[in-house]
């Protein structure tokens, strides 16, 4: 079984910072990809941010400039940089891990955090 543990989120005004992580935790061999996705009240969620084992992370256009996606390896671990942000950033933030598990019984899973509250209000 595999474990997200999210945390960073809460309320700032406009033009401030947070710094969301998420830890990855259990029957874990390898990760593929961890990445970030937020979702406004009826809203479709969205995809912010996402980086591929070995690859170049990839942005949503509204978030580029402002935000930064990273990876801790040795500790499972993905962070979002979050700054200048705009009421329009508003939203639950969910973190996303694409997953290899460990033998036996090797799996392909994708993996979803609880999701935490980003508000951006003065």
């Amino acid at each position: 079984q595999v474990q997200l543990v999210e945390s960073g989120g809460g309320l700032v005004q406009p033009g401030g910072s947070l710094r969301l992580s998420c830890v990855a935790s259990g029957n874990i061999y390898s990760i593929n990809a961890m990445g970030w996705y937020r979702q406004a009240p009826g809203k479709q969620r969205e995809l912010v941010a996402r980086i591929i084992t070995g690859g170049m992370p990839n942005y949503a256009e509204a978030v580029k400039g402002r935000f930064t996606i990273s990876r801790d390896n040795a500790k499972n671990t993905v962070y979002l940089q979050m700054n200048s942000l705009k009421p329009e950033d508003t939203g639950v933030y969910y973190c996303n891990v694409d997953v290899v598990t460990k033998n036996p019984g090797s799996r392909y899973l994708e993996v979803w955090g609880q999701g935490t509250l980003v508000t951006v209000s003065s």
